[in-house]
């Protein structure tokens, strides 16, 4: 396998990284401070202006509009699934609604199945079926209050299907030749897009937080939006099949981690059984898109193809 396609297991590296911290942290400012969520949305949305000036400096801003379409897609689905995130989670429990959102790369893996032509070793299918499964413990709370009254479970599955949607766009981008700094652009700007709707959910800017409360939360969405980049930068380089399980299986292993250093946290059975499926399943997509660039190397590589006068073996 060339360096390229094999970087994407870098970026998810650094992905899982920045997500994992970021996840233990990402609640402090509502926790501390009752800082909107809405509010956290916004600085978020300024917060990627800062990986998108690094990711924009040394490429081309493709101006095409496959380029637009994919990119604005792939912002609003994003940004607007996390905008429904909190309406959401006003109406129904978040033990019942995260393990649906926690779904969405079953969506990508199928899209990209189907419609991108990836094909996955049955090694590897075992390993996205761990790390979906983990992904639904993760997401399990030991709540027990019934509050499931609304609509959440509609809104859910919608959040589920744009989050999931989104990933495939990422990599159908990559596909047709759009470079990572114009993609993460154009989800920049959807970020920015949808800024008026936060502050119509929250009735107005907040006036009493104290100023601890935003620059916290600016620091810890920044981890989000450098995470973002990188989940850009390896779904352009490896397939979204294996890309979106591995990284929503591995980041909450962290996050894990450090809330039990942390907080003192100690992780519930359902979360122990879903590290363990998280670690194990990751590893087997690895190994399997490993042992496949390898077999690739062998019939592309020049070196070891026979010669063609006396049918030895160069290498």
């Amino acid at each position: 396998m060339s360096t390229t396609n094999r970087s994407w297991i870098t970026y998810a590296g650094l992905l899982v990284l920045f997500w994992g911290v970021w996840g233990a942290f990402s609640s402090q400012p509502t926790v501390r401070y009752g800082y909107p969520d809405e509010m956290i949305y916004i600085i978020w949305a300024f917060t990627m202006l800062i990986p998108a000036f690094f990711a924009l400096r040394g490429s081309k801003f493709d101006r095409r509009p496959i380029a637009a379409f994919y990119g604005l897609a792939i912002g609003l689905t994003g940004a607007g699934g996390q905008l429904l995130l909190f309406k959401t989670l006003t109406m129904g429990p978040a033990y019942l609604v995260f393990p649906v959102i926690a779904l969405s790369p079953m969506i990508t893996v199928v899209l990209a199945v189907t419609l991108l032509r990836e094909r996955i070793s049955r090694v590897a299918v075992l390993g996205v079926a761990m790390a979906l499964v983990a992904v639904v413990l993760f997401s399990i709370s030991s709540g027990t209050t019934d509050g499931a009254t609304g609509p959440w479970l509609f809104m859910a599955i919608l959040i589920c299907i744009a989050w999931g949607v989104q990933a495939f766009f990422m990599r159908k981008a990559a596909t047709v030749g759009v470079n990572d700094g114009t993609t993460f652009g154009w989800m920049t700007i959807s970020g920015f897009i949808l800024i008026p709707v936060a502050v119509l959910m929250m009735g107005g800017l907040p006036e009493s937080a104290p100023w601890q409360a935003p620059a916290l939360a600016g620091a810890t969405q920044l981890l989000n939006a450098v995470g973002a980049l990188f989940l850009v930068m390896a779904l352009s380089r490896g397939k979204a099949s294996i890309v979106s399980p591995v990284t929503n299986a591995l980041a909450p292993v962290l996050t894990i981690a450090l809330s039990l250093v942390i907080y003192q946290t100690v992780p519930s059975s359902f979360a122990t059984i879903g590290i363990v499926l998280a670690i194990v399943g990751s590893t087997l997509m690895v190994y399997s898109d490993e042992k496949r660039g390898e077999a690739l190397t062998m019939a592309t590589d020049p070196a070891v193809t026979k010669g063609a006068d006396d049918g030895t073996t160069v290498r």
